[in-house]
Parts: structure tokens; C-alpha cells; sequence
């Protein structure tokens, strides 16, 4: 008898219905729904800025949030390209070279850090490490009145040397982080077969940060790419302006005109997408080791 009660007690609480299944349901629908709606207004900006792009002056009022008919792509994009092309080749130019001098000077200088015993070295590592809390806003007036001492307003190199300095305090951080975590016995190996220690900076530790070196690289592109203060208040010359500051006077002139004005923003990120789509596993990879690592 208690073998068949048993059974059928079993039996009858399979057949009920499970109450907390359905409000776990609910629950997921509503955080789905939620996920949904974060991930439209996510994007939706970018898909505003695609639309308008295409649109003239009398279908941007009477349709701003949807598609219009026809479109007016190739007048819209053709004013854009022919107003900043300039703008983007200086960017291209200010923006690779900015790269070049800034992972050299950052990987050499944390490699010294990390590998190398020398007096006062924490001292030093120390104060650069404060430069870190201090505001970039507060070191804008210091800066121009160095560049203007040393008579490089209205060149590229206002915009380059500054750049190769700023962000070295946090980049230094990472990569003696990294560069420390590397087994002293590849470089013990590298002496043996002959390496000085130049030979095993470029030939050991930088092959070995890649990723973090993309990571850096991406980052510090993006910084040059979306600076406005800086290039507005040192170059009045207008061949040397940066993409920012041409869209900023590009908004000006076209004030009218949004669909060529769109579409000039739309141009001005394509180049920024592209590196990152270029990058992506490489600045994972930095992402993932060094910098959750520091």
C-alpha cells in the first residue's frame, strides 16, 4: 500500500503544474523586451545619422524620422567628400604618425621599468603615475604656452608632439604590468644567443604585446580622431585642420544643408570602423591579457 501511494503521490505532483515556472517566464520576457529596446536606442542614432545622410533640405522637415523617397545620396556625399577630404587626409597623417612616436617612447620606457634595475626608479615610475590624477583640461593653458615658446603653432607637430606625450603615464602602466610578467628565462635565453638589451626589447618583448599594442594603437587613434579643443585653439591655417575642426566649421557653412552634413559625419567614421574591424582580435586579445591583468 505505501508503495502505490507512493507512486501515485509521485505521479499526481509531475502532473501539477510548476508555479514558478511561469513567472520565470514572465521575468525573461520582460528582461528580453527590456534588452530590446536598450540595444534600438543603442543604435538607432547611428541609423538616424544613415538616413539623414540621404535626405535634402525639404524631405529632412517633412519626414525626420523616416526614410524619404527619393534620396539624394550622391549630391549629399559628393559636397561632403569635396569639403573634407582635406581634413581627413591631415587626420590620416597627424593620426599615424601620433601612433609611431607614442607606442615607441611608451613600450622603450616601460620596458626600462619593468626590466631594468636603477636608482630612484620607483621614485620616478611614481611621478609619473600622478600625472594620471591631474585633469587634461588643467594642463590646456601650460601646453599652448609651451607650444607657442617653441614656435610650433599652426604646424602639424602641435598637434603630433603633444599627442606622443599625452596618455603615456597610463599606457606606461599597462606595459610595465605586462612587460614584467614575462619569465626573466627568455631573456636569459636571448643573452646567451648574443641579444643586448635593445635586441631583446624588439625582438622578445614587443612581439610578445601585440595585442596590448593594438589595444593602445586603437585608443589613441580614436583620442586623435575626436579631439576638438586642442586643434581648434593651435592651427588657424586651414589646410592643417583635423576632421573634427572641419566638421565643426563644416556645420557652420551648411547650416541647411543636413543631408550633406550627415553624410560628412557618416565619411568622418568610416575610417575609425574600418581600424577597429582591422584590430578587433588583436585588441581583444589586449583587452583580455593586459589590460584586465594591470
Amino acid at each position: 500500500m505505501s508503495t502505490i501511494s507512493t507512486s501515485e503521490t509521485a505521479s499526481a505532483l509531475s502532473l501539477r503544474p510548476s508555479r514558478t515556472r511561469q513567472p520565470r517566464h514572465i521575468s525573461d520576457f520582460v528582461v528580453s523586451v527590456v534588452l530590446v529596446l536598450l540595444v534600438i536606442l543603442t543604435l538607432y542614432p547611428f541609423v538616424f545619422m544613415v538616413i539623414t545622410s540621404t535626405k535634402s533640405y525639404s524631405q529632412f522637415l517633412h519626414s525626420y524620422w523616416i526614410p524619404a523617397w527619393p534620396p539624394h545620396i550622391v549630391e549629399n556625399y559628393v559636397a561632403a567628400w569635396n569639403q573634407i577630404r582635406g581634413y581627413l587626409i591631415n587626420t590620416i597623417y597627424v593620426g599615424v604618425l601620433t601612433v609611431v612616436g607614442f607606442l615607441f617612447t611608451t613600450t622603450l620606457a616601460a620596458f626600462v621599468f619593468a626590466r631594468f634595475r636603477f636608482p630612484g626608479k620607483e621614485l620616478l615610475f611614481g611621478s609619473l603615475m600622478i600625472l594620471m590624477m591631474i585633469p587634461q583640461i588643467l594642463q590646456l593653458i601650460p601646453a599652448f604656452m609651451w607650444v607657442r615658446k617653441l614656435q610650433l603653432l599652426n604646424t602639424y607637430w602641435v598637434l603630433i608632439l603633444p599627442y606622443i606625450a599625452g596618455g603615456q603615464a597610463y599606457a606606461v602602466f599597462i606595459l610595465r604590468t605586462f612587460f614584467s610578467s614575462l619569465p626573466q628565462g627568455l631573456f636569459d635565453a636571448a643573452r646567451i644567443d648574443g641579444a643586448r638589451d635593445f635586441q631583446t626589447y624588439y625582438m622578445v618583448a614587443l612581439p610578445l604585446s601585440k595585442g596590448i599594442l593594438a589595444t593602445l594603437a586603437i585608443l589613441r587613434v580614436q583620442q586623435v580622431w575626436n579631439d576638438l579643443i586642442w586643434p581648434l585653439i593651435t592651427l588657424a591655417d586651414d589646410s592643417k585642420r583635423t576632421i573634427t575642426v572641419g566638421l565643426y566649421y563644416f556645420q557652420g557653412e551648411t547650416q541647411t544643408q543636413y543631408g550633406a552634413m550627415f553624410a560628412g559625419y557618416l565619411i568622418a567614421s568610416v575610417p575609425l570602423f574600418l581600424l577597429f574591424l582591422v584590430g578587433m582580435k588583436q585588441f581583444m586579445a589586449g583587452v583580455t591579457s593586459g589590460a584586465i591583468k594591470a
